[in-house]
């Protein structure tokens, strides 16, 4: 940093911004605004470089928010560059570097200005600022122009319209990035803005009509991928000799004053994620998602909502329906490229999300693809590194993971992709598992995170969901999978019946009880020698011959017992018998989970019955329990029925012989003798209200994510920062 940060610093004492936000007007010909904006640079990066010209530009703000209403400087500014994207198109064709560099530089002092602005004042006093002109000190325009909308349909406008060059990269991505500052007023409100001048503008009036035009160039920008070009080619570079530049102006006017700009360019080494990733692109998705869930105003929907839904593949011919005003294509094999390889990061898989919810061409197509490991892959390892990951990231890879499964060709089609060599699975080595086991495998991993560590009810709940919804499904599970299926079902049993006897004896201490629990190992892997197992069998039986007398008064008896044993009454119950009800939840839907497979797919899964005729001791202790009577009748059929063909082959079978005997049993057993249940069939659906959860994350990805953006987190009121 060093001088260069000195440099910012000094950035309020310089004569041209001073001009800029002093006293005098300056008119929209005057030659002044050829030297301001006579500045080669690369935006800094880095948060402290962001700071500091944050901090600087704060000065020169303040200033200008004083004088504007005499000068109206910020007006003749945003003139100066709409006038000269007039032609940039032209330039663009024609390679005149000068004339984009120049309005890239204009464009770039409004998106500084605008920020400050937008953070310090509401949108009436913004609209002030806009209106001011240098006539008379304090006169307001009386033409019907309104800057601040042509000044948003200019940006549009830029975006769409020019060709993505080496020589216009930097000024589209300025315009991407002006459009979201235009709209980060909703980062300084604790409430959801539904009515806003912002909004207003850009649903409605000259903006609508480049509704799909922009959500397309915005999703294509994000599906290309393109890299910032290298130094040099898109920043116009003074000649050695001085001449010729700047319409006639000296080469050295401007040096002294934008030297500090040149931070990130030549001789300074960009960091390897930034090398690594498109600007353009990440900033593109992150005014997508912004606009996408803009509130609905009250006499019109959303329209770029509206494009997101209802864009179709670029191979379908169909003709467009007029109840869609705002449909466009695209080519859908090369968006679904993009959302596979760039999973990684919230926003991708929150736009997954909302294309797999929203739109169903997309849905189809994703659905149809035979290469659907691509997509899934990346959405198992956001899960599988949970603790890594944010929760809300977490909770959309989740989703779209239940989203996918309440499609039955998808769930038989898992199971028919054969993975070789997982190596971010790092319990067990897995060589060889289909696509359909290892999703399981991550599934109940997460379940089981989240009961031990967050507790997160919706978390689970959704995990649990997406088992069922595969359950009727599942096909030649591999046996590590059947095996975790089985075991995490053992565990909560075991849980259950020890939160039980702890709610019945909260004095009591069954050491023989606690030493079985004390045994088992973190993931639950670890059995219960043959003495506990029969001890605990005994004291089950018991426990559940009180619950099937009155179930429910039973446990309320009991937790008020436990309540009034307390030392206060305002001491909260002990976690166990806080998490009794999730416990019998997780085990009624894991017992139908396993119902409904030995019910709908008892031959193609031999690994599955295997691994519960190895638990079964623990399961035939909840034959009798009142809330899983009904499912347990499967299970224990299944059960007595191998266990009965096993004593018949004799004693030291093999695990090859024993799956064999179960492979023989599964055809001979009478389907008939199996009790039918309805379909375990769950359908995500968006709660109520969900701008309250999405318009927060979607600007807590801007805040974290966009590329040379900084908000000072103290002003920051929509979400809760982390640290200030």
């Amino acid at each position: 940093m060093g001088a260069n940060s000195s440099s910012i610093t000094e950035l309020p004492e310089n004569e041209y911004l001073k001009k800029l936000s002093g006293a005098e007007p300056i008119s929209e010909n005057d030659p002044f605004w050829n030297q301001l904006l006579s500045f080669s640079f690369t935006t800094p990066t880095n948060s402290a470089d962001l700071k500091l010209l944050e901090e600087a530009t704060i000065s020169v703000c303040k200033s200008l928010v004083e004088k504007n209403p005499r000068t109206g400087n910020l007006g003749s500014l945003i003139k100066v560059f709409l006038s000269r994207t007039k032609e940039l198109k032209i330039s663009a064709e024609c390679q005149n570097h000068l004339f984009i560099w120049q309005a890239h530089n204009a464009l770039f002092i409004i998106c500084c200005l605008l920020k400050v602005f937008i953070s310090r004042m509401s949108e009436e006093e913004l609209q002030l600022h806009f209106t001011y002109e240098d006539k008379t000190p304090g006169s307001y325009g009386t033409e019907c122009e309104d800057l601040i909308e042509e000044l948003l349909c200019c940006l549009i406008q830029l975006i769409v319209e020019i060709p993505l060059l080496d020589i216009t990269y930097s000024i589209s991505l300025e315009a991407v990035t002006t459009l979201i500052v235009f709209l980060s007023c909703q980062l300084f409100h604790k409430e959801i803005l539904r009515e806003s001048l912002i909004h207003k503008y850009l649903m409605r009036g000259r903006c609508l009509p480049y509704t799909s035009r922009l959500v397309k160039t915005l999703l294509y920008n994000f599906i290309r991928q393109e890299r910032s070009p290298p130094p040099g080619t898109h920043v116009f570079q003074q000649q050695t000799d001085g001449g010729g530049l700047l319409y006639g102006i000296a080469s050295g006017v401007a040096t002294g004053l934008w030297a500090v700009f040149t931070l990130g360019g030549v001789g300074s080494k960009a960091t390897p994620q930034l090398e690594q990733c498109s600007p353009l692109a990440n900033q593109s998705l992150l005014l997508l998602l912004v606009l996408a869930n803009l509130t609905d105003a009250p006499d019109t929907p959303n329209p770029y909502r509206q494009a997101i839904m209802s864009f179709k593949n670029t191979q379908d011919s169909s003709a467009f329906s007029s109840s869609h005003p705002h449909v466009f294509q695209i080519n859908f094999n090369s968006l679904y490229t993009a959302l596979c390889e760039q999973q990684k990061s919230d926003q991708a898989t929150l736009l997954l999300y909302m294309l797999l919810h929203q739109n169903g061409n997309v849905r189809t197509y994703v659905l149809a693809r035979t290469d659907i490991e691509n997509l899934v892959l990346p959405i198992l390892e956001i899960l599988y590194h949970v603790e890594e990951r944010n929760s809300h990231h977490v909770y959309m890879a989740l989703i779209i993971l239940l989203i996918l499964t309440e499609d039955d060709g998808f769930n038989r089609s898992i199971h028919e992709v054969i993975l070789k060599n997982i190596t971010w699975y790092a319990e067990r080595v897995l060589t060889e598992i289909s696509l359909g086991s290892l999703l399981i495998l991550v599934v109940i991993r997460t379940i089981q995170y989240n009961m031990t560590r967050t507790r997160d009810k919706y978390l689970h709940t959704n995990c649990l969901a997406a088992l069922a919804n595969m359950s009727a499904q599942f096909r030649s599970l591999h046996q590590y999978a059947a095996q975790r299926i089985i075991s995490y079902t053992c565990r909560h049993l075991r849980r259950y019946v020890y939160v039980l006897d702890k709610l019945y004896f909260p004095h009591s201490h069954c050491s023989t009880l606690q030493h079985c629990f004390s045994t088992l190992s973190d993931n639950g892997e670890e059995l219960l020698s043959l003495t506990c197992s029969h001890i605990l069998r005994s004291y089950a039986a018991s426990l559940f011959s009180l619950l099937s007398k009155k179930h429910n008064k039973v446990l309320e008896q009991a937790t008020q017992s436990l309540r009034g044993s307390l030392d206060s009454n305002d001491s909260p119950l002990p976690d166990y018998a806080q998490d009794l009800n999730v416990i019998e939840e997780v085990i009624r839907m894991m017992l139908e989970i396993i119902n409904s497979c030995l019910t709908n797919s008892l031959h193609h899964n031999p690994n599955l019955v295997y691994a519960l005729l190895y638990k079964r001791d623990l399961f035939e202790q909840f034959r009798t329990h009142p809330s899983f009577q009904d499912i347990m009748q499967n299970i224990d059929l299944v059960i007595s029925f191998f266990s009965s063909r096993l004593e018949h082959a004799g004693a030291e079978l093999s695990v090859e012989r024993v799956l064999e005997i179960i492979k023989q049993g599964a055809v001979a057993l009478p389907k008939d003798r199996l009790r039918k249940f309805p379909e375990l069939k769950f359908k995500y659906v968006e709660e109520e209200q969900p701008e309250e959860f999405f318009i927060p994350y979607v600007w807590s990805l801007v805040y974290n994510a966009a590329v040379a953006l900084y908000w000072n987190p103290r002003d920051i009121q929509l979400f809760t920062m982390d640290s200030g």
